[in-house]
């Protein structure tokens, strides 16, 4: 046992040894590779290597929340020490560093990142802050300190905040004017990502800011956002807003927003209208939809309406439909879109997700009906439907849509996602049987209905089952019965 250890060790050595030998320019390529801390174990093996920290572009800290728990001094003392120690004449490609805002760990690394911004090059610079909350559950009281802590760190390392590009902060509720302070502060953000943040209750955010190209909500208690002037955000995205507002965003002047993702349980009996949303937008070309199982809180609305914001709208992606749901009304995309390439559509009833777990779409089915009945579309690609059932609802859908988009090149329809977590849960409410065609007479049978759609579409038809796929080629299948 003893002489294994020692051969291991001898092995080991060997290993490090040849490392070592290797060009600098090689060694700091594959330490870059590394997070930070992993980087500064790495060169501690070797005086030789003792100086390759310093000489790193690109400084990564992504620890757990566990790691960080009993970790986040050291993040502090190694981030200082690196940035201490380097040579203002290499610039630095990336810093990344998360941390959580507890004692005065994150002052010191404020500082140290203030002070190598103003004596080198820092291409880009990201901060995810934390807060001591993210181990409980957090009151109003904990999200009023953590702002306050919050606010001091800046006032204490504005430099740092000035030079930043991308900012992730957690779990702060701040006064009206604290985010406006911020964002003037931060003058190089590009991306901005608030996860529990926000200015209290029934609040309303307005944002402005001349560099932003990104900004993220998750779960912050505004009543409304409102994005003034934005002249470079692309991507925005608003994950479960808290009230049952008719006008939970503004889009003003966003001129380049191409990617818009909005997600909630909606309740309210009025629904959003997309030819409102996004009357000043008609630039948007990526349109993700996520309802979370619950009702359908957009409005289909005519052609004439909707047309002029969904123009240049090549991507939709429809997530989470309740089950019960006639999912015919998604066929207002098409005929508003004409620019449409890609079509997906989830049905799942995700119990994980549902607050009530029951649907409400039977009170609030949504009613479509076309405004040229024999509309044609042309650029539609691909159709793909998560929770597809070998039912009239889902069966009338894809003929429809096959006979709507004249070029459509693959149809791709999956039996409905699963989640071990629902099932673990709620075990008491029963699963509702699936009807997606497994079998080779239930593949027959589909193959027949799906067949009498239009002949003539060269659309390749898969369906997905366990260890299986099916491809049906519909040209070949309606040559064969018109022969």
């Amino acid at each position: 046992m003893k002489l294994n250890r020692v051969r291991r060790r001898r092995r080991d050595l060997l290993k490090v040894d040849r490392l070592i030998k290797l060009p600098d320019h090689v060694l700091l390529n594959i330490l870059e590779r590394l997070g930070m801390l992993d980087a500064v174990r790495t060169c501690l093996v070797s005086k030789q290597t003792l100086n390759l920290p310093a000489l790193l572009s690109r400084i990564v800290v992504d620890l757990s929340d566990g790691d960080l728990r009993w970790m986040n001094r050291d993040v502090a003392d190694a981030t200082d020490k690196i940035l201490s120690t380097r040579s203002p004449g290499i610039p630095i490609r990336m810093l990344k560093l998360r941390f959580i805002m507890r004692g005065d760990v994150h002052n010191k690394i404020g500082r140290a990142v203030a002070l190598a911004m103003a004596t080198q090059k820092i291409y880009e610079a990201e901060f995810e802050i934390l807060t001591k909350d993210i181990y409980y559950k957090t009151t109003d009281a904990d999200l009023l300190d953590s702002a306050k802590m919050f606010n001091n760190f800046i006032g204490e390392c504005p430099d740092a905040f000035a030079g930043l590009t991308r900012m992730h902060p957690h779990n702060l509720r701040f006064r009206q004017s604290d985010i406006t302070n911020i964002l003037t502060t931060c003058k190089r953000l590009e991306s901005l990502h608030l996860s529990r943040c926000d200015a209290g209750d029934k609040s309303v955010l307005r944002v402005d800011h001349a560099t932003l190209v990104e900004l993220t909500f998750v779960y912050g208690e505004f009543l409304r956002v409102e994005l003034h002037s934005l002249p470079k955000l692309q991507w925005m995205t608003l994950h479960k807003w808290a009230y049952k507002t008719n006008n939970p965003l503004f889009l003003g002047f966003v001129p380049r927003l191409s990617k818009l993702s909005l997600t909630n349980a909606y309740r309210s009996s009025n629904n959003h209208k997309l030819s409102q949303l996004l009357v000043n937008v008609p630039s948007i070309s990526d349109l993700h939809l996520d309802f979370l199982s619950e009702k359908i809180w957009v409005q289909p609305e005519s052609k004439k309406l909707v047309a002029p914001v969904l123009s240049k709208l090549r991507l939709v992606n429809l997530n989470n439909l309740p089950e019960e749901c006639d999912i015919a009304w998604t066929m207002f995309f098409l005929e508003a879109a004409p620019s449409l390439e890609e079509f997906s559509i989830t049905v799942w009833d995700h119990k994980c997700e549902m607050k009530s777990q029951k649907s409400h779409s039977q009170k609030t089915d949504v009613k479509w009906e076309p405004s040229t009945p024999d509309f044609n579309h042309k650029n539609l690609a691909r159709l793909t439907i998560y929770g597809f059932q070998s039912d009239n609802n889902f069966m009338r859908y894809v003929r429809r849509a096959i006979q709507a988009a004249v070029n459509i090149k693959e149809v791709s329809l999956h039996d409905r996602k699963v989640c071990k977590l629902c099932t673990h849960k709620f075990p008491h409410i029963g699963v509702r049987p699936s009807s997606y065609p497994r079998t080779s007479e239930e593949v027959d049978l589909f193959r027949k209905k799906i067949t009498e759609a239009k002949a003539g579409s060269h659309a390749m038809i898969h369906l997905h089952t366990i260890g299986e796929s099916f491809a049906l080629t519909m040209a070949a299948e309606n040559q064969d019965a018109a022969d």
